[in-house]
């Protein structure tokens, strides 16, 4: 084992707005080193990545000696983060388990575009950071859209503060219909289930009602569950605010045989959104968002309170692992 050399390098896919670059590129530099080189050099260097992940939002490490699912595994764990696995997530999407804490990122299609949002910001769990290792890069497309949400908000109070205060003041709440079997044809697709760990209604009803939800059963075994009031708007370490939450996804892109974006968020008092400010929600949004061009061996360090990101569409196979880091649980189950 032998110290390895890694350099903070600019690339022209950054932004360089609220005082620092989103996202921080970390390239190592070290030709032979080795995965055992570089566990250490995260454990050794830990504390100040995340301190550099409050800053930035976002890390892009590249240019390690990572291939695959279990190297992944062993890099992230170095972090000596508490692990969030996708069993015990409310996560809409369907995904596979590569290993404990290591899974695919998203089972849809590749011509289905994920749009922007904070990963289960729609459910009463959410983690604080999550992880993305390129295992396989696209023929054509598939990029990670990032974007700082801290700057999004300061632009939707410029431009639409009675919006604004809304959200903040009454908050979101989402429905989403969840079929009886997973459904990989679709980015929320996920069985009941799956989703609560149960094997029968009364198990389901159980942990619905633990976390605050409302919900009905369909004809067809199907479930109509709809969540809690849950925040719009969240204020970081730093004392900036985040649009943290999934409203551009869920009124743009929750769209399959059984959920319609229509009808998939409301404000929290039960008021439907202004679709005029969601749709100028999506454009600020865009118009600040990065494409993380990704490199096969690449992994993206995500702050999940400052930062959204989505999936473009792509060709060819790509595949994008995730691991995902514990944050909060908003209500204990009973």
């Amino acid at each position: 084992m032998h110290r390895i050399t890694v350099n903070t390098v600019s690339a022209p896919f950054q932004r360089h707005d609220s005082g620092s670059v989103f996202p921080l590129l970390q390239v190592c530099d070290s030709p032979t080193a080795s995965l055992a080189d570089t566990a250490a050099w995260v454990h050794a260097n830990r504390d100040e990545l995340d301190a550099k992940l409050g800053q930035h939002a976002a890390i892009l490490f590249r240019g390690f000696p990572l291939r695959d699912a279990e190297a992944f595994d062993t890099f992230l764990t170095a972090f000596g983060y508490e692990s969030f696995t996708y069993k015990e997530s409310l996560s809409n999407a369907v995904r596979v388990n590569r290993t404990e804490r290591v899974f695919t990122a998203n089972e849809a299609p590749a011509d289905f575009n994920i749009q922007l949002h904070h990963e289960m910001a729609q459910t009463p769990v959410y983690p604080s950071k999550l992880f993305f290792f390129c295992q396989t890069a696209a023929e054509t497309g598939g990029a990670t859209p990032v974007c700082r949400s801290d700057d999004l908000y300061d632009a939707l109070c410029r431009e639409r503060p009675e919006f604004m205060a809304t959200c903040e003041k009454v908050g979101l709440r989402y429905t989403n219909y969840m079929p009886t079997v997973d459904d990989p044809s679709s980015g929320m697709g996920r069985s009941w289930q799956s989703t609560f760990r149960a094997t029968t209604r009364e198990e389901a009803e159980s942990r619905l009602h633990g976390f605050g939800y409302d919900w009905e059963w369909r004809n067809d075994g199907s479930l109509c569950a709809t969540t809690p009031v849950l925040q719009a708007v969240r204020t970081l370490k730093s004392g900036r605010k985040s649009f943290f939450n999934q409203l551009i996804a869920a009124f743009k892109g929750w769209k399959d045989g059984r959920n319609d974006p229509a009808k998939a968020i409301t404000f929290g008092d039960g008021s439907p959104m202004d679709a005029a400010a969601v749709d100028r929600a999506a454009e600020l949004a865009d118009a600040i968002t990065v494409d993380l061009p990704w490199q096969a061996g690449d992994i993206c360090l995500l702050d999940n309170y400052a930062a959204m990101h989505g999936r473009r569409t792509f060709t060819g196979t790509r595949q994008i692992l995730a691991a995902l880091v514990k944050g909060e649980m908003l209500m204990a189950e009973s």
